[in-house]
């Protein structure tokens, strides 16, 4: 499972199931490094999207454009938003091949760390002002190019000196639980 811990506004708007059959309040994680990842529900023009950012690289996924019936799919829109964003990212076969092997369903809480949720608020900040700068219509962004575009985006994260370039920690991530996992093989 990879924990994402969402927003009250967003949990609201979330089907959680009792079973396993999508999204669920199970805390069994296990040592996944994709784990750990917040999401918060944003308004833009007047659509529902979904900023998600991973807690350690500060990737972002955009999910633009939302219905009530992609809700309950967040597990399926998580994988689609996460795959295309590394491959807008230029994410190399092996970091594509081991980001598909971690990829598991969604566990769902609302605990939020104040850091992440700063640079969330920061990324919406940035989907808004390039939709506004290029005088864009939201129906017409691809998420997983705006995600690639704010993985280009330097964050900084509480506890750490200077900054991180997200792309390049979502990177090293992926090449780091490659080698552990050749090394467990």
């Amino acid at each position: 499972m990879i924990q994402v811990h969402v927003t009250k506004k967003l949990l609201a708007k979330l089907v959680i199931a009792e079973s396993n059959d999508s999204l669920t309040a199970d805390d069994s994680t296990g040592n996944n490094p994709l784990n750990g990842w917040h999401g918060n529900l944003i308004t833009i023009q007047r659509r529902n999207c979904i900023v998600m950012v991973h807690d350690a690289t500060r990737f972002p996924l955009f999910l633009p454009c939302l219905t009530k019936a992609d809700f309950a799919k967040l597990d399926s829109w998580f994988e689609d938003s996460f795959m295309n964003t590394l491959l807008k990212c230029g994410a190399n076969d092996q970091q594509m091949t081991i980001a598909t092997k971690l990829l598991a369903g969604l566990s769902i809480d609302s605990i939020c760390d104040r850091s992440v949720q700063g640079t969330m608020n920061r990324v919406k900040g940035d989907i808004e002002q390039m939709i506004y700068y290029d005088d864009a219509q939201l129906v017409d962004l691809s998420g997983p190019k705006v995600g690639a575009w704010l993985a280009d985006s330097p964050c900084t994260v509480k506890g750490r000196k200077g900054f991180i370039m997200p792309k390049k920690m979502m990177f090293e991530l992926l090449d780091n639980a490659f080698l552990s996992s050749s090394a467990n093989d």
